[in-house]
């Protein structure tokens, strides 16, 4: 039989009902109206991302989007042009509710206490065949969530529903205009400017650096008002439209789209700003504070991206594997074959639970509970820093294990490894998510919330886990407290790098206890027996950071020579 696969070879149908630790997970965490609410549409989003997803996907990807600069007559129209795959994809999007339930007004009242749950439900199958279009959902969500905090009700009456819409064609994208040349991660640095025309509104001039999502109909942007107000706390927010109050179009140039590594299905752009009317939202000077809740809620969309990526590497290679005839057995018969995945499976979980507890962190901290607000400022950044690293590992791992098959582009490997490449880039680095969590270790009790958690849920853990987490946790609070008398800044960001990984692993550990039961712990308990393992290797101690000429010597050798 010369065939790469096994006649009896067969791939999933719906990537809903084919995920019972998902299906498992929802049942326990959200209400039974909620789930019935979203049944359809899961099943629905889960038929398409698991066939009629994956041509298109793989189409928009190719067929990137191309700006046009002028018409025929050499008429200046500025326009980026997508191809219909995409707005197809656009289309099974908005149909899969992952913004109605949310911003419809009925919808969002009804559910108040899960909607951020059943709103990435939909989202994190969408994203399993899609995450280019995914990076404009996560912009449009974090859009809707500061006009219903910040805008006027005018505002938030006129715009909202074109987010929580069910029909594509009324649907009004968002973006978030933030980095600039200057600065990149460090915000504080940039120059863009707005000067008052009348009322709330502005003249925005300067060029922005990497606009995703560039022709949304809905942008937030930063800019100052004082340009001798340096740092983030000169900067304050603008909503930017397609048209002027007065109905005319507002003006925003596309320099040119950028040539990205993957996520090329939709449109990143240098955009520049040449009075280009803007409407202040909140206080002068509050701009970057306003933006960081929309920066907050797109790391969690890129967790989401990221588990989802993953889960989606591990059943293209499980497939192919499956039914896959190597060295006259079948692929799984290999011992090493079944470790892998065994180890790609237990990082997976670990994400997974990790994620899905930032999100139900999110809607418990908007319906006022003050615990999980303050846990929330360290599981941000702790979940998005860890999926993101993750992913990608498991993605190539993934495409390893499918060997030479698992690399050719007209697979969904490729694809998903190249999109995967900008999870731990997209809304802070690895470096940046650390930075964060030592803020939240300084400034909130996030860190005081999860040891209570950790002390809570391991009790469901045999006695000689439990002390092993017990051990661990009193290791990371006693250098945590040394941390905080240390007065040199290069040994606490290099020693708090390593007390955060544990803590994660820790604290991974917890939640996969906390959910364990007669059903679940068939994909549990291998999950927990490996973050165990992992932490027995590891040891916690002070770090002081190799000096820069080390540095050079180990990396750039050849300068020397």
């Amino acid at each position: 039989m010369n065939k790469v696969l096994n006649d009896d070879a067969c791939t999933s149908r719906n990537f809903y009902f084919s995920d019972l630790p998902l299906q498992h997970f929802l049942s326990k965490e959200i209400s039974v109206v909620g789930l019935s609410y979203m049944h359809d549409k899961l099943i629905n989003v889960g038929l398409a991302a698991a066939t009629i997803m994956n041509p298109l996907s793989l189409t928009a990807d190719k067929q990137e989007p191309k700006l046009i600069k002028r018409n025929f007559y050499g008429e200046e129209i500025n326009k980026i042009e997508f191809h219909p795959a995409y707005h197809e994809l656009k289309k099974i999007a908005v149909e899969s509710e992952m913004f109605r339930v949310k911003w419809n007004s009925d919808l969002r009242n009804n559910f108040k206490l899960e909607r951020h749950a059943l709103g990435f439900s939909s989202a994190f199958i969408f994203a399993m065949s899609e995450c280019g279009l995914f990076c404009p959902l996560c912009m449009t969500d974090g859009v809707a969530r500061l006009i219903d905090r910040y805008c006027s009700k005018e505002d938030k009456i006129r715009l909202l529903p074109h987010i929580g819409t069910s029909n594509v064609k009324d649907l009004y994208t968002g973006a978030m205009f933030l980095t600039e040349k200057s600065g990149g991660s460090d915000v504080g640095a940039n120059l863009v400017t707005a000067t008052h025309i009348n009322d709330n509104y502005y003249n925005l001039n300067g060029e922005k650096w990497f606009c995703s999502n560039a022709d949304a109909e809905l942008i937030f942007a930063l800019a100052r008002i004082d340009p001798e107000i340096k740092g983030t706390k000169g900067l304050s927010i603008f909503l930017i439209e397609k048209e002027k109050p007065d109905g005319s179009k507002n003006d925003l140039g596309y320099i040119r789209i950028k040539n990205k590594l993957g996520v090329r299905s939709m449109a990143s752009a240098e955009c520049m700003l040449t009075n280009t009317v803007g409407k202040l939202i909140g206080k002068k000077g509050q701009g970057f504070k306003i933006m960081t809740e929309m920066i907050n809620l797109s790391r969690l969309y890129n967790s989401v991206a990221a588990v989802a990526s993953m889960r989606r590497a591990m059943i293209e290679s499980y497939q192919f594997l499956k039914y896959r005839t190597t060295f006259g057995t079948n692929a799984l018969e290999h011992p090493l074959i079944r470790t892998k995945f065994e180890e790609l499976a237990a990082k997976y979980y670990a994400d997974f639970y990790l994620t899905w507890r930032a999100i139900k962190a999110i809607d418990s901290a908007d319906n006022g509970n003050k615990k999980d607000e303050e846990l929330l400022r360290l599981i941000t950044p702790m979940t998005k820093k860890s999926t993101a690293a993750t992913c990608v590992y498991s993605i190539r791992e993934s495409m390893e294990l499918m060997g030479g098959m698992g690399y050719i582009e007209d697979g969904v490997i490729p694809k998903i490894l190249r999109d995967a490449m900008v999870l731990p880039i997209w809304e802070g680095s690895g470096n940046i998510m650390t930075l964060d969590m030592l803020r939240a270790l300084y400034k909130s009790d996030g860190f005081k919330v999860i040891c209570e958690e950790i002390h809570s849920n391991i009790k469901l853990l045999e006695n000689n886990y439990q002390l092993i987490i017990k051990n661990e946790i009193e290791q990371i609070q006693l250098l945590i407290n040394v941390l905080k008398e240390e007065e040199e800044q290069e040994v606490i960001e290099a020693t708090a790098e390593k007390i955060f990984e544990n803590l994660t692993i820790v604290y991974q550990i917890s939640l996969l206890s906390y959910y364990r039961d007669e059903i679940s712990k068939q994909w549990l308990n291998t999950s927990i027996c490996y973050l165990i393992n992992t932490l027995k290797k590891d040891k916690l101690e002070m770090k002081k950071p190799l000096d820069k000429k080390t540095i050079e010597k180990m990396i750039a050798w050849e300068i020397n020579v």
